[in-house]
């Protein structure tokens, strides 16, 4: 869902400890939930080393709304000392910044050991800048308007080890497969529509992150992922080295458009595509990738978010409290994932089998399987599609 304009929503808003004005430009009250994952992480991270100065940045501020609720809810729960960086390139929306941002001046709930540094620069100079410096930044919220594969390098390297980031890309069309050409420049990759489009956008934009972070001699770990809507959010830790067989992680997708079968491939043993369900030659592979074949969460962490926000002033939305549960309960293994909507067309049932019904018959037959966190009516299972078939056929008549 693309932002709404300033005039659909009120001029001043309240959300979590943060009360300011919007200003001129866009802003979705909906991205609620995305804005609480991202204090609640700056939170998490002060929490791991209460002492220790940290650095954060939000690149593109726009009213500041997470640079002050940073400051007036992540802050607190650590007396550390923190530098909080708040950019925006539009300069003429520098001195609404400047006035949302008055309360973390020494104003009421504002941590004593809270350095707040505005900028008005492109995001572009700002991160140069700070790489020609050597300023590194332990957590970085990058909120684009389209795709931010371009900033990707240069804002890694100012992310320090075991720094966050935060990405969305309002993208929605190359990576889900609507405009091929443009993903294969934006992504490298080649994007396929898919019934789980969301979830192979999301796992094209980690295949990205991880290049870059790799050229660099990195390692990547995602935290957490998800989409509301078309915008996909991804929030990934900068490790100093990459994990033991970390590169296996990036290969392909491949689905029959004209029996429903999956298969993938690390690119690191990338050889001949297996057969597909279709009789023999009728099949054709439409392959997206490279992207990202690991986990997509990580649940222990995902679970003990709610339990900072429960202590913290203005707390977490039902709604983010719903999202995070959701997402603790997938962490996107095993990789295929299908659409129950679309099985039940395949096999001319009279409607979807339960997600709850189908995953609970394949575990009792001995396969890992879950319902999907990215994509509602989904689930993931590593059971052989003829198997997959057969339970939905069997649910599916007992339904009837």
């Amino acid at each position: 869902m693309p932002p709404q304009p300033l005039g659909q929503v009120p001029s001043h808003y309240r959300e979590g400890a943060a009360d300011l004005s919007l200003g001129p430009g866009f802003f979705r009250p909906e991205s609620r939930p995305a804005r609480d994952c991202s204090v609640l992480l700056a939170a998490w991270q002060r929490r791991q080393a209460p002492e220790r100065s940290l650095r954060w940045l939000d690149l593109m501020a726009g009213c500041g709304i997470r640079a002050l609720r940073w400051g007036l809810e992540a802050a607190s729960t650590s007396p550390g000392p923190l530098e909080l960086w708040v950019n925006d390139a539009d300069d003429a929306r520098r001195a609404l910044l400047r006035a949302n941002l008055a309360r973390l001046h020494g104003g009421e709930g504002s941590p004593e050991s809270l350095l707040v540094e505005q900028r008005s620069l492109p995001a572009e100079v700002l991160l140069r800048q700070a790489y020609l410096e050597q300023r590194y930044f332990d957590l970085i919220d990058l909120d684009a308007f389209g795709c931010p594969n371009g900033l990707l390098q240069a804002t890694l390297q100012v992310l320090a080890f075991e720094g966050i980031l935060l990405l969305a890309s309002t993208d929605g069309r190359s990576p889900t497969g609507h405009d091929r050409s443009a993903a294969v420049r934006r992504f490298g990759a080649a994007a396929r529509a898919h019934p789980a489009s969301w979830e192979i956008a999301l796992r094209l934009q980690l295949a990205a992150l991880a290049r870059e972070a790799w050229l660099m001699g990195r390692g990547l770990e995602p935290l957490l992922s998800f989409s509301d809507g078309r915008t996909f959010r991804l929030a990934v830790r900068l490790r100093q080295r990459l994990a033991a067989g970390e590169e296996c992680q990036l290969g392909l997708l491949a689905r029959c458009e004209a029996c429903g079968a999956q298969a993938s491939q690390s690119m690191l043993r990338l050889q001949g595509w297996p057969a597909c369900a279709c009789p023999a030659g009728a099949g054709r592979w439409a392959v997206s990738g490279p992207l990202w074949l690991g986990p997509l969460q990580q649940p222990a962490l995902l679970l003990a978010l709610p339990q900072l926000g429960a202590g913290m002033q203005g707390g977490v939305a039902p709604a983010s409290a719903r999202l995070l549960a959701r997402l603790a309960a997938d962490p996107g293994s095993p990789l295929l994932c299908w659409s129950t909507a679309e099985l039940a067309r395949r096999l001319r049932l009279n409607g979807p089998p339960a997600v709850a019904a189908v995953v609970e018959a394949l575990r009792a037959q001995g396969h890992q399987a879950l319902a999907s966190g990215v994509m509602a009516g989904q689930l993931r299972t590593d059971a052989p599609y003829a198997l997959l078939l057969q339970t939905c056929r069997h649910l599916g008549r007992e339904d009837r």
